[in-house]
């Protein structure tokens, strides 16, 4: 007998091989896939009980290999993936929309699907964790998750951890129906406008959002070098909607830049809050500074949309409302479109004052407020809440 016999004959270079790992307890297999451009070895690897549960991964692996191109890692997880995805995919993202996909996928990819192999998870298994989560969130959301998972296996799938993407072989469900947008009556519009937080930011604040309509996300950046409340001879009261909260500061739509003129009582309550700010701001030591923000803070930063939810539930607080926690400010645009279907105004035009590129959008989301059949956007404000009883000055 050769001094060899009984021994494992060792794999020669781009073979298989199979070893006992004794800190496992399992079988190991492993095929050599040469060499990273760092000099790195590339060994992905499987392991099992059995040296025939190994020999099986090992042929499947190969086929995959094979079919691919992909090089699998037989140990990244889901939860590996959107971490990675969060981390390296969403460059140049809004931090507020980094945060929302990170509660998301903390909440409810992670806790639910992070510990399963990313290459054993299958598509069935997708189906039914989608189908679970419809239970629980709405469609909005759940088209969230579902998006969170599918961009994270492709991310993956771009750096070769799997080589293809279930995600993308299933459908989303319907989740269940969020909350209703409402919008205010005129008495309860005519009570916020007329109530006890005049004066104050976020009075002005609702004003604007009320009387022009512009999105909550519009609001928030607007600056004064972008307010025209006494202008040129011939030129009526304006505010010029060009920047939002979006990353580099983008439009929506491309009809959501546009310039509007607006009504009679706006242009009384800039002005008062104005003069205010700059009062407040010299009682601080700090200059006027004729481009900062119309609804900053006292030192000049931009309002976070939770303080500003936060003082729109005040001031409905103080102006009698019950349950002013169920309302939130991007309402005060609904109720704005809904004002002025009840005075008769055309959907084109409203979806034009709005910024909506079609009157599709403005149909549907806002359907039940709209009548078939009108004036424009500052003119019927002015007739509808009387002006306020304010000349233009």
């Amino acid at each position: 007998m050769s001094e060899t016999a009984g021994r494992p004959r060792k794999a020669a270079n781009g073979e298989d091989s199979i070893y006992w790992d004794a800190s496992k307890n399992r079988y190991v297999g492993a095929i050599s896939l040469g060499y990273t451009p760092a000099g790195k070895r590339k060994r992905p690897k499987v392991s099992g009980k059995t040296k025939t549960e190994v020999r099986a991964k090992l042929r499947e692996l190969r086929a995959e290999l094979k079919q691919s191109g992909a090089k699998s890692s037989a140990q990244y997880t889901v939860g590996q993936a959107v971490n990675d995805w969060l981390a390296k995919g969403l460059k140049g993202r809004d931090p507020n929309s980094i945060s929302t996909y990170r509660s998301l996928a903390d909440n409810h990819v992670i806790a639910d699907l992070g510990k399963a192999k990313l290459r054993d998870l299958s598509a069935d298994a997708v189906d039914c964790w989608l189908d679970e989560q419809s239970e629980v969130l709405a469609t909005s959301s759940l088209a969230m998750v579902h998006s969170i998972l599918r961009r994270s296996i492709t991310h993956a799938q771009r750096h070769d951890k799997v080589s293809r993407n279930v995600a993308e072989l299933v459908e989303t469900p319907e989740g269940q129906v969020g909350r209703p947008s409402k919008s205010l009556t005129l008495e309860q519009a005519k009570a916020v406008l007329s109530g006890p937080a005049e004066g104050s930011w976020i009075h002005a604040y609702v004003v604007v959002s009320l009387l022009v309509g512009i999105r909550t996300e519009e609001v928030r950046p607007l600056k004064w070098n972008h307010v025209h409340l006494s202008p040129a001879e011939g030129v009526v009261p304006h505010i010029e909607v060009w920047r939002s909260v979006r990353r580099r500061g983008e439009m929506k739509t491309r009809k959501s830049r546009r310039t509007l003129a607006v009504p009679r009582q706006v242009v009384t309550v800039l002005k008062e809050h104005r003069a205010e700010q700059r009062r407040r701001r010299e009682a601080l030591g700090l200059a006027w500074d004729p481009e900062g923000f119309v609804f900053g803070t006292d030192s000049g930063d931009q309002r976070t949309a939770d303080q500003v939810r936060r003082s729109f539930r005040a001031l409905l607080r103080r102006a009698g409302f019950d349950q002013p926690e169920k309302w939130t400010p991007r309402e005060l645009r609904h109720s704005f479109v809904s004002l002025l279907s009840d005075h008769g105004i055309p959907i084109e035009v409203i979806a034009r004052v709005v910024g909506h590129s079609t009157t599709i959008v403005t149909e549907t989301v806002y359907r039940k407020q709209l009548r078939p059949v009108i004036t424009e956007g500052a003119e019927a404000m002015d007739d509808i809440f009387d002006g306020g009883g304010v000349a233009n000055p």
